[in-house]
């Protein structure tokens, strides 16, 4: 006959499990800590958090916070809001291993606030455009929100490890104002805010799986002291994400603020 536990052995399961809970939910910043960094992200841009809404600098209509819909995964990478862009904690360090079915961190995004943040069209976004070095190359970026300064950092940075320069070398792109492929939604090279590397190193969830996420292995043959240097400087690596993209760097510092505060890391 299988015994019963014992009382105190399921108090001292409870309470470990409620420890666990509670360490969860300690490092989970709340959606007002999290709308608070993003505000902090973009203090050009956004001028205050209304009541369910953010208020732009623009002199456009407020934001909508959380369209109030409840989503499949697949219906947020179409038509997330600010909310669900700020649903996942993405995950900092110089580790990267498959990530959970559907953790795509910073691949959901508000395409309205991402308009609002560097412009509604290619001509828009053109406007702002400023030219950076790239190990010899020559680099179109936005001149908005830092992200052409962060570029320069982490350039500066990767100078100094030789070694590298084979994995940055030539770059496959940054602004381009075009579709996610199979999307309808905008990609972020489409706002200047985004690099992709050597492609020769690159592993992306289309091609290795055919276009079925399903039949496609995790794979990464970028070294790690590249993504942690990003970073560093407020970029989100495509190498984090189910359906990952390797190649593929984009500046989102709220999310790399976010991560901080959650004490998020890629090495657990």
């Amino acid at each position: 006959m299988r015994r019963r536990p014992s009382s105190a052995y399921l108090g001292a399961a409870a309470l470990l499990l409620s420890a666990c809970v509670s360490n969860a939910l300690a490092a989970e910043p709340t959606l007002s800590e999290k709308l608070a960094l993003l505000a902090k992200a973009y203090p050009e841009a956004i001028a205050e958090i209304g009541d369910g809404a953010l208020i732009l600098r623009d002199g456009g209509a407020a934001l909508p916070i959380d369209d109030g819909r409840l989503k499949s995964h697949v219906e947020k990478l179409e038509v997330g809001d600010i909310e669900d862009s700020l649903s996942q904690i993405y995950p900092l360090g110089p580790c990267a291993k498959p990530p959970a079915v559907d953790f795509d961190p910073g691949r959901i995004r508000s395409e309205a606030l991402m308009k609002r943040l560097y412009g509604d069209s290619a001509a828009r976004v053109r406007r702002d455009l400023v030219t950076v070095d790239w190990f010899g190359e020559r680099l179109s970026v936005t001149g908005r929100h830092g992200v052409a300064s962060a570029l320069q950092a982490v350039e500066a940075e990767l100078a100094s490890r030789p070694k590298l320069k084979r994995y940055l070398v030539p770059n496959a792109g940054t602004f381009n104002w075009r579709h996610i492929a199979g999307a309808r939604t905008l990609s972020v090279h489409s706002f200047g805010a985004a690099i992709d590397l050597n492609t020769g190193f690159a592993d992306y969830w289309r091609w290795a799986g055919r276009g079925k996420i399903g039949t496609a292995p995790y794979r990464n043959r970028y070294p790690l002291e590249i993504i942690e240097i990003f970073e560093e400087h407020g970029f989100i690596w495509g190498g984090r994400w189910y359906h990952f993209d390797t190649i593929h760097f984009e500046y989102r510092p709220e999310l790399i603020a976010i991560a901080r505060q959650a004490g998020s890391s890629a090495c657990r």
